[in-house]
């Protein structure tokens, strides 16, 4: 499987923005998706930041952070998973990158599957 990120852009504070992640291969359906993010500045140890998942089944798992603002979802007729971002803020200025992994337990558990990231800058 390889994912391709897109989407990515400026937009202003409290604009929206949609990323796709568009995979390879037949089996997209099987796995959970994940956006992560990493900001600007962040040490290269740093880990990225899990902001939304969504499972084979469709549940969703949101960040504090993103919660009631973003929105996640899959359309596996497209082997394809959206991010939709409203009501942005310059804090979330970061490079977002997919993510197929699994969810046991309600926890998301990435892979080693990353597509190769797409800059979003929230600025006026």
């Amino acid at each position: 499987v390889q994912l391709v990120e897109s989407g990515g852009g400026l937009v202003q504070p409290g604009g929206s923005l949609r990323l796709s992640c568009a995979a390879s291969g037949s089996i997209f359906s099987i796995y959970a998706m994940g956006w992560y993010r990493q900001a600007p500045g962040q040490a290269p140890g740093n880990q990225r930041e899990l902001v939304a998942r969504i499972s084979s089944g469709g549940s969703t798992y949101y960040a504090d952070s993103v919660k009631g603002r973003f929105t996640i979802s899959r359309d596996n007729a497209k082997n394809t998973v959206y991010l939709q971002m409203n009501s942005m803020k310059p804090e979330d200025t970061a490079v977002y990158y997919c993510n197929a992994g699994q969810v046991l337990s309600g926890s998301y558990y990435p892979s080693d599957l990353w597509g190769q990231g797409t800059q979003v800058t929230v600025s006026s």
